[in-house]
């Protein structure tokens, strides 16, 4: 079965069809990859979509300057969520990982059930790293929104054509804590991760050292249920790499201070980064 988008036909629906068919097909491994034992859950699948579709998706991007800048200890990136701003292309990629059929399969691939995507995008939707840009280690925020659900899920799709490793801005997955090795999955172009999300899943993305833009077209998954046995919540929560003894004791005082306004007031005392359709 073989399937090309032209340019003028990038759509959700025929997008969401070729990524439930790719991921279909390899489902046995990507179980395989996703529940092995005592590391942060995670698999990914290369070639998702045609090249030359994917070349699209990535110059459709907007550039840097039209996207809000994120820069302090826990991270520095450029992220786009408003995305009636861009071209409709970015839009018709986000969504299709949205699709019925696609959250059916990974549903089945992570053995998650009732999976929802958020229509919102919280602190999803797409970035940009450039040269110097960063991800210190960190816990995803625990719930959507409205803290109605659990984030469990984060699919991460990269379409910076390419890219090698040495240039940085590959996701680091601290399986055995911070001061063991991290895992490395590396940014490749065409690649999608799919990682799970709880109270366990420190990650990170390593600085970008390189004049290139890295972008990520990124979707949140959400559960009624937690994936852990036990109910729990926490903000985004952010630390210091092994190396970085005093940012690390900053980050978990910032963690904690943000974790104790959030109980206070619900939807937090600053603008939430979410889709305002």
């Amino acid at each position: 079965m073989n399937y090309f988008i032209s340019d003028d036909l990038l759509n959700l629906n025929t997008c969401a069809e070729i990524i439930a068919y790719k991921l279909e097909g390899a489902k046995e491994n990507l179980k395989k990859q996703f529940h092995i034992p005592n590391q942060v859950a995670s698999c990914y699948l290369d070639d998702l979509l045609d090249e030359a579709d994917v070349k699209s998706i990535y110059a459709a991007f907007p550039k840097k300057q039209d996207m809000l800048q994120l820069n302090d200890w826990r991270e520095y990136k450029y992220v786009g969520i408003q995305i009636d701003k861009y071209s409709p292309i970015i839009s018709e990629i986000i969504y299709a990982f949205q699709h019925p059929k696609v959250v059916k399969v990974i549903s089945e691939i992570t053995g998650i059930k009732q999976l929802s995507p958020d229509e919102y995008l919280y602190a999803g939707g797409i970035s940009l790293m450039d040269e110097g840009c960063f991800l210190n280690p960190h816990l995803d925020n625990s719930h959507d929104k409205d803290r109605d659900k659990y984030r469990v899920l984060n699919l991460l799709y990269y379409v910076t054509p390419h890219w090698r490793p040495e240039y940085g801005g590959n996701l680091e997955l601290w399986d055995s804590g911070l001061k063991n090795q991290c895992r490395t999955i590396d940014y490749k172009f065409n690649r999608l991760v799919i990682m799970m999300t709880n109270k366990k899943s420190l990650h990170s993305v390593n600085k970008v050292n390189y004049h290139l833009s890295r972008c990520c077209v990124s979707n949140y998954y959400f559960s009624n249920q937690p994936v852990d046995s036990e109910s729990y919540f926490h903000v985004t929560s952010f630390r210091g790499r092994p190396e970085q003894k005093l940012r690390d004791i900053i980050l978990q005082g910032d963690a904690m201070l943000r974790n104790g306004i959030r109980k206070v007031f619900k939807y937090g005392i600053k603008k939430s980064h979410y889709y305002r359709k």
